[in-house]
């Protein structure tokens, strides 16, 4: 078996690469109509970083608040609907943020180009035709959002990537120095979800040695982050975690997520946990899954005095449960990842009920 994934085309690393942003777009600027939508998030509005922004006065600059949820399909058909009908359609999209504005970005950027509503899209390989061009700079690592092909929506139905490889950034410029103001709890939230998505990676029957490659590198930097020496919050670790989340995001591509994001989608869907707290809470208590990625896990949450909370599931309904579970169920590629091709044998929505019984 082999997949033919499409990758980056252009990446720029390196502290203070940011300012390299106005000459990298600037070739694109006589494309389609000749402005520039920025997605940046809220966090940056009225900041050092917004006074950056190489915008000109026929660009669009949104900023947009990642809480309390994760993008919408609802979301993107309305900014892009607004956008085409105010201004017309942009040379390119860049979005500035954490995996949320990543996700947007590369959802729009195919929605300027392909009719009706991103619920139509929701799966693999729906997608009709390539979107225009789009450029992401990550502000929080971990979720490998950068590199990924998927970009995940919530919507009426399900919470489901609109995935295939016109998803992927056209150009992708890491800074590490961006990361620097990334609160305490978020800087540890969205490193696991680096180190998850490389245990689940690994762990699963899609694995291959160019994911493996990947997820070793990933995971070596990982324990150096938050186990090492040296670890915590400086200059040298956050470039370390810049890559480690690039290469967890290829890891993931070239292979698959397990349960714990399957178990994660269903926190979000359900009761709107952001993505890689989520995990968090799930992976915790998946040890007879992930053995020893979980000790370890636990050893990062100790030296780093993060506390999860226990018993979760206790003030949650039967109805709520179940809703996560079928939601969970439905991913039907991460189960067959983790636990194979009689995974439907196995894999219940009694037994993933009684997966959510252990948050």
């Amino acid at each position: 078996m082999y997949k033919n994934f499409k990758n980056i085309e252009k990446v720029v690393f390196g502290r203070g690469s940011f300012s390299a942003m106005a000459e990298i777009i600037a070739e694109k600027r006589n494309e389609n109509d000749g402005f520039f939508l920025f997605v940046v998030d809220n966090y940056f509005f009225g900041k050092e970083l917004a006074d950056r922004l190489p915008a000109l006065p026929i660009d669009v600059v949104r900023f947009i608040d990642p809480d309390p949820h994760e993008p919408t399909t609802e979301q993107i058909d309305k900014l892009r609907d607004e956008i085409v009908a105010t201004k017309g359609l942009p040379a390119g999209v860049i979005g500035i943020g954490g995996g949320t504005i990543m996700d947007i970005a590369k959802a729009i950027s195919l929605m300027f180009t392909n009719e009706g509503s991103s619920t139509l899209y929701q799966g693999l390989n729906l997608i009709k035709k390539p979107g225009i061009y789009h450029l992401g700079v990550p502000t929080i690592s971990g979720t490998g959002a950068e590199v990924s092909m998927t970009a995940v929506l919530t919507g009426p139905e399900k919470k489901l990537g609109l995935k295939c490889e016109w998803t992927v950034f056209n150009q992708v410029i890491l800074d590490s120095e961006l990361i620097a103001t990334v609160p305490v709890d978020k800087w540890f939230y969205t490193g696991m979800d680096t180190y998850i998505h490389c245990i689940e990676s690994q762990l699963g029957i899609l694995n291959n040695a160019y994911s493996l490659a990947y997820a070793q590198q990933a995971l070596s930097l990982c324990r150096e982050v938050y186990l090492g020496e040296k670890a915590g919050r400086n200059a040298e670790n956050d470039d370390k975690l810049m890559v480690a989340s690039m290469m967890g995001g290829l890891s993931l591509t070239y292979s698959e997520v397990g349960i714990c994001h399957a178990l994660s989608y269903g926190l979000s869907k359900i009761l709107g946990e952001k993505h890689c707290y989520a995990n968090c809470l799930a992976f915790q208590h998946l040890e007879d899954f992930y053995g020893v990625g979980v000790v370890e896990f636990k050893e990062m949450l100790k030296k780093h005095n993060v506390q999860l909370p226990q018993n979760l599931s206790a003030s949650w309904t039967d109805e709520q449960i179940t809703a996560m579970a079928h939601v969970a169920y439905n991913l039907t590629h991460m189960w067959y990842h983790a636990i194979g091709t009689n995974w439907k044998e196995k894999v219940t929505i009694v037994s993933i009920k009684e997966l959510y019984k252990r948050l």
